[in-house]
Parts: structure tokens; C-alpha cells; sequence
């Protein structure tokens, strides 16, 4: 589920920042969330002033929006590369490592993101923590949920089907698949609960992105902290 918290300032310089590092002649991963969604309407300003770049889009929201701004765009498999990928995140800790998929659309971020040959994650001081310690989100064919459920278990995670909030049933993904928030309290190790859930028969793609971020953006009240991976 969205992570609440951090004020709509915080979150528009982080993004704002974000898309200043995007260079002309670009090719850009656009991430999903309200503060990627600031980094896009940068972008879309910055098109109105000339520079040249292409979105890659996320999610169908991502996708709107950069069309809403002006942002042009392509497809993941129309383009030989993504110079940078900037996303949200709903919680990061202190080794860059992140859980995300509150927008359950961590299946394609995932995949945009570890395309590309920067990623800067852009978040409010709200979403950082020493430890990963939120619900993982967990995309699943929805036939193989029952299945999934029992080997999360196994893994001593405790699986809840994400359900919509204005229909009956549950959130449906973009690629037509299901989600399972899955806690597993304090993560000491995502490397490894990240191969454990990879391993799962039935599951699409898990919110734990290890490894991936090259460098964080985090807004605050005075400006904007700037966090690389050592």
C-alpha cells in the first residue's frame, strides 16, 4: 500500500533535483508516485524550454501525466537504452536498498530501473529508516495465489491480498496480475528475502529493489540531501 507522510515541498524539490540531472539527448525512465510525478512535470517544463528527451513510462499513470506535460514518449523495447531512471520509493534504508510497489506497479518499475544506467530514487525524509521494515509488495498470477500464500508463509511472512478501495475484489496490476502485501517486520537481509521471493513459483515480481539505486534524493524542509551508494 502508499506510504503516507512528508509534505508536497519536500517531495517537489526532490523530484525538481532529480530532473536537473537529466541531460539533453536523454533517454529517462519515468517512475511511478507523487514525487516522481513532480520529476515528471519538471521534465515536461524543461521540453517547453527545449531540451530533448524521451520517457520511458512506468505505469499507465506515469504515462499520462508525461503526456499531459508534454514529455515524449516510447516504449521500454522502442529504445536502445535508459540513460536515467528516476522513482519513488516507499521506504529506503541505509545501504539504498528500497521497498517499493505501493502504486503496484513494481513489476515495470523494476524492470525500467534496472535498465538504466543511473537510477536516482527521489523520496521525502518520511520513507527513509535504518532498516527495511515495511509490507513487501508481491506480484502474483492470480492462480497461483493460494500457492504463493503457503510459501511466503514458509518464508515467515504473513501475505494479505491488497483489495481496491472504490471496487469489490482485489487490485488488479497492469499486467493483469494480483498483489500480496507481505510483512516480514525487520529485514536484516533484502539480498536474500530477495532471492527467496524470486525463487516462488507464481510470482511476477517482489517491491525489494537491492543494489539497484545509484544515488538518493531526499527532500526536506531546507533544501535537498544527496545520498550515493559507497
Amino acid at each position: 500500500m502508499k506510504t503516507t507522510g512528508g509534505t508536497d515541498d519536500q517531495k517537489r524539490r526532490a523530484g525538481e533535483r532529480a530532473a536537473e540531472a537529466v541531460d539533453d539527448g536523454d533517454v529517462v525512465g519515468l517512475g511511478t508516485g507523487s514525487t516522481a510525478a513532480y520529476a515528471i512535470r519538471a521534465l515536461g517544463r524543461a521540453v517547453d524550454d527545449g531540451l530533448d528527451v524521451v520517457g520511458v513510462p512506468t505505469s499507465f499513470d506515469s504515462r499520462q501525466l508525461a503526456r499531459e506535460v508534454g514529455v515524449p514518449l516510447r516504449a521500454l523495447d522502442e529504445v536502445e537504452r535508459i540513460d536515467v531512471a528516476i522513482d519513488g520509493a516507499d521506504q529506503l534504508d541505509s545501504r539504498l536498498d528500497a521497498i517499493k510497489g505501493g502504486g503496484a506497479a513494481h513489476a515495470r518499475e523494476k524492470v525500467v530501473d534496472a535498465a538504466a544506467e543511473r537510477f536516482v530514487v527521489v523520496v521525502d525524509p518520511s520513507k527513509t529508516a535504518e532498516t527495511l521494515s515495511r509490507s513487501v509488495p508481491v506480484e502474483v498470477l492470480p492462480d497461483a495465489r493460494a500457492a504463493v500464500e503457503r510459501d511466503i508463509d514458509a518464508l515467515g511472512g504473513e501475505p494479505t491480498l491488497r483489495r481496491a478501495e472504490r471496487k469489490d475484489g482485489p487490485v488488479v496490476t497492469d499486467n493483469g496480475n494480483v498483489v500480496l502485501d507481505c510483512d516480514f517486520g525487520a529485514i536484516a537481509e533484502p539480498a536474500a528475502l530477495a532471492a527467496d521471493l524470486a525463487a516462488v513459483p507464481g510470482v511476477v515480481e517482489h517491491g525489494l529493489f537491492v543494489g539497484l539505486a545509484d544515488a538518493v534524493y531526499v527532500g526536506t524542509d531546507d533544501g535537498v540531501e544527496v545520498r550515493t551508494r559507497e
